[in-house]
């Protein structure tokens, strides 16, 4: 028997609303928009020095390819979660925090990746970082606490 709503639960206006939630959600948004964009650069520079075994080998295809889709996902649930979703919030939260873990694995693996997808991964890692942050900070937590 499936128990779960058809529809999706959404927060009230006044749960969205809550003091310092639109602000944390756009820039949530904003930093989650940022990781997109680079890791669509850095899937363009994967295409553009695929020739070059030395900076671009398997691994980088796969952690590239992961990182665009993570990063659509991020993306996704961070809109959705300004829209009131609980899920997506959710989602939200753990995605960040995991692909945090991720990055650092990838930046201190020895051998692995070029130094130059280290560096880009650093700067991916800065970014989701703020959003874990901010997705684990106060504002947004008070906003999504059940009553």
């Amino acid at each position: 028997m499936n128990t779960r709503s058809p529809h999706p639960v959404v927060l009230s206006e006044e749960s969205l609303n809550h003091p310092g939630g639109p602000a944390a959600f756009r820039s949530a948004k904003l930093l989650v928009g940022a990781y997109l964009a680079v890791s669509l650069l850095t899937m363009a520079a994967i295409v553009a020095l695929r020739s070059d075994a030395s900076l671009v080998n398997s691994a980088v295809w796969i952690r590239g390819s992961i990182v665009v889709v993570s990063a659509l996902l991020l993306l996704v649930n961070a809109v959705r979660a300004a829209a009131g979703s609980p899920g997506a919030y959710r989602r939200l939260r753990v995605l960040s925090a995991v692909m945090v873990a991720a990055i650092v694995a990838v930046i201190t693996l020895p051998g692995a990746f070029p130094l130059w997808m280290k560096i880009e991964q650093g700067v991916c890692g800065l970014l989701l970082i703020c959003v874990a942050v901010i997705a684990n900070g106060r504002q947004l937590r008070s906003a999504f606490a059940t009553k």
